[in-house]
């Protein structure tokens, strides 16, 4: 433990909690998910559309099965 009372070894408990508040607030935010959804799939649709793609497959190659 660290001096000031918090664990740090195996992650940051007060990053990690506020974190996962700020997702659920954004993911309650029901219009600016559909918001940002559809910019994503115009963008997956429009000319950036092949970097997106090449960037997500680079992506899911890393990711842990």
């Amino acid at each position: 433990m660290q001096k000031d009372g918090k664990w740090k070894g195996e992650g940051n408990y007060e990053a990690a909690r506020q974190y996962d508040e700020g997702a659920t607030a954004h993911a309650r935010d029901k219009d600016k998910v559909k918001t940002e959804a559809e910019a994503a799939k115009t963008a997956v649709d429009g000319p950036e559309g092949d970097e997106l793609r090449a960037a997500e497959k680079e992506g899911r190659s890393h990711a842990r099965s």
